[in-house]
């Protein structure tokens, strides 16, 4: 008896060893519904992660208020490591800019961990528009400027902000209607209810393909693997239109160095895969990578490009 209770003994305490020895899971927040692009970028790097940092890794939908929710859990996470958030340019650029009261301090909460890709944005039109270029935009609004509207998926996106941004560039005077989502947009397009609709290339590619839209130019610095027959903005004669946008990987703010240092050598080897590149190209992601340094500094550049945009809209989101 005093064998089996003492066996037993040793089966529970190695038992417990094992099971303290576990790694940590490492739990991905995104603030966005499942099936959407930063939901599939991050389960297709957490699918690599798990790999390269040797423990689970799992995606959690904190879904709501434009990523905001997401920002907010990961602020009241422990900085231990064990927390990360996947999350677009709205959340650490684009909010600061629209919001008075924000529930989260983009220096202090969040630990820039790295730039995980980048996705530009399109610029259609009807396919049986007479507009051919963005040279012919200018023409057509200058000559009825009743023409100058442009759709963008929803008020405070950054399709909008860039729509904005085109004005700008052109010297047009351009009215934005927003709608509920790509899909209302890509309608209202194609019904002649505006001149132009900007949305990110994936939500475009459909109709493009389908020939009832036509993507005029892409807003990236280079052409996008998906269509590389379609230019840039810059490449239409406004070297300074370019603007995209992109997902990021935060920790906690208060996150040791290590820990972050540790996750972001984890990234830039999951990035390198080359069946994660070909899914993110097919996907029409742009691999990122870098340091937290790095990231940090493209926070900082994107804050300082978009600022005079998002003054100039006149849009609060508060």
């Amino acid at each position: 008896m005093k064998t089996k209770i003492w066996l037993s003994s040793v089966f529970l305490l190695l038992s417990g060893l094992a099971h303290a020895s576990d790694p940590v899971p490492l739990k991905v927040l995104v603030g966005f519904g499942a099936g959407g692009s930063a939901d599939l970028a991050a389960r297709l790097l957490a699918e690599r992660l798990k790999d390269e940092l040797g423990r689970p890794v799992v995606v959690e939908n904190r879904v709501g208020a434009g990523g905001r929710i997401a920002a907010e859990a990961l602020k009241n996470a422990a900085p231990n490591g064990a927390t990360v958030m996947l999350a677009p340019i709205v959340v650490p650029v684009l909010a600061p800019l629209v919001y008075k009261k924000l529930n989260y301090d983009v220096q202090k909460d969040l630990a820039p961990v790295a730039h995980i890709a980048d996705f530009q944005f399109g610029v259609s039109v009807k396919a049986d528009s007479p507009i051919r270029s963005i040279a012919d935009l200018v023409s057509v609004v200058k000559k009825t400027p009743a023409l100058g509207t442009f759709g963008s998926p929803a008020p405070g996106s950054l399709p909008h902000f860039f729509g904005v941004m085109i004005g700008q560039k052109t010297g047009l005077d351009m009215t934005h209607v927003p709608y509920n989502g790509g899909a209302q947009l890509m309608t209202a397009l194609i019904g002649d209810q505006v001149t132009l609709g900007i949305d990110t290339l994936v939500d475009q590619g459909e109709m493009h393909r389908s020939g009832k839209s036509r993507i005029l130019a892409t807003s990236g610095p280079q052409r996008n693997a998906l269509f590389p027959d379609v230019p840039t903005l810059r490449e239409s004669g406004f070297k300074d239109l370019v603007g995209v946008g992109w997902f990021a990987l935060f920790a906690p703010g208060g996150t040791d160095s290590t820990q972050i240092n540790t996750l972001n050598a984890a990234v830039n080897r999951a990035l390198k895969n080359p069946a994660l590149k070909d899914r993110f190209t097919k996907m029409g992601l742009e691999i990122g990578g870098g340091n937290p340094q790095d990231l940090q500094a493209l926070i900082t550049t994107e804050t300082a490009r978009w600022t005079p945009v998002v003054k100039a809209s006149g849009f609060t989101a508060d």
